[in-house]
């Protein structure tokens, strides 16, 4: 869990329940631009450390807190974990098949949706910043964060008054656009209109579907998904994954296998995109990361620090912000860092 969240970053240990970590800590403050940090919402203020208490040393600072509920109201104090905001957002009852029940989703989406939303927040705090050259505190939480991508359920909800059902591994509101079988293996289509739809029952051999009442438009493809789908897996399994994947996507149809993740690192579109990175550790040798998923043309990223040891870079970082190797000596024999 650490190594694949803290590459490119320095590690520095500091006790700052101690008023000398605190004066350490406000040294660091006044060279940096943007703080980030996930306690309760009290936690900074309590410590000396909240946003109204920063903001006089460095009136530049852009102050991010990232919760479990959010800066205020009736559960901020509350401790926020992914499960819990993925339960009270709804999207464990949107997620899985009506015979599974609520069904989480397979990594912590809301503790790295919570990161995504706060990132986007803190450029934006900084774009406004060269106007006002002021700096701003920022709050988003994992619940906040979960509920802002509900979309389309949180619209048939909007729209309709009900509750929205789990649909399993299809598309609530297209059909066929879901998981499919092939002889050796899942794939999925998207069929996601009219002609995707005629494309693909004429690339089937099953154009007779299309004539048929139960299957002439999307509602009614929604409606009687289930019958559908047996009928398209009965022609489906007979040919393999890959046969199905470049076949149907040569005729423009939507297509594409479901991989475990040994299979994922072997494609050669992930590969082409630098999604498997490997770098040296300090204590592991090489290891192996994803890549980045953002390209910039005139300002590339990479991968240059391995996720850090603990405290790895406290000289350093307290040199850089002038204190002498004797000093940090003696912070250390005070357990202050």
């Amino acid at each position: 869990m650490f190594l694949c969240t803290n590459r490119n970053k320095r590690s520095l240990t500091l006790d700052i329940r101690n008023p000398k970590g605190q004066e350490i800590f406000k040294k660091l403050v006044q060279w940096s631009d943007v703080l980030v940090e996930n306690f309760r919402p009290d936690v900074m203020d309590k410590l000396g450390l909240g946003y109204e208490q920063l903001k006089p040393l460095n009136p530049a600072l852009i102050y991010l807190n990232i919760s479990g509920f959010g800066s205020s109201g009736p559960y901020s104090r509350r401790p926020g974990f992914d499960q819990i905001g993925q339960g009270m957002s709804g999207l464990m009852s949107v997620t899985g098949d009506k015979s599974s029940g609520p069904m989480r989703v397979g990594i912590a989406i809301g503790d790295l949706l919570a990161g995504l939303f706060g990132a986007n927040a803190v450029l934006l705090a900084l774009i406004a910043r060269q106007h006002t050259r002021e700096g701003q505190r920022i709050s988003t939480s994992i619940l906040e964060s979960l509920i802002g991508v509900l979309s389309w359920s949180a619209g048939i909800y909007f729209e309709t008054g009900k509750d929205p059902v789990p649909s399993g591994n299809h598309h609530p509101l297209r059909s066929p656009y879901g998981m499919f079988e092939a002889r050796d293996g899942y794939i999925n289509i998207a069929a996601g209109d009219e002609h995707m739809w005629q494309r693909l029952a004429k690339a089937l051999g099953l154009e007779k579907l299309m004539e048929e009442e139960r299957f002439k438009t999307i509602a009614k493809r929604v409606e009687n998904r289930q019958a559908l789908t047996e009928i398209l897996n009965s022609r489906l399994r007979e040919k393999t994954q890959k046969e199905w994947v470049d076949s149907l996507n040569e005729k423009g149809i939507p297509t594409g296998p479901i991989y475990k993740l040994s299979q994922v690192f072997e494609d050669p579109q992930v590969h082409h995109l630098e999604m498997l990175a490997k770098i040296t550790h300090p204590t592991m040798g090489e290891i192996k990361m994803t890549g980045l998923p953002i390209k910039l043309e005139k300002n590339r990223g990479s991968i240059r620090l391995a996720p850090p040891l603990l405290g790895q870079h406290t000289e350093e970082a307290l040199i850089q912000i002038g204190y002498s190797t004797e000093e940090i000596e003696a912070l250390r024999k005070e357990k202050i860092c």
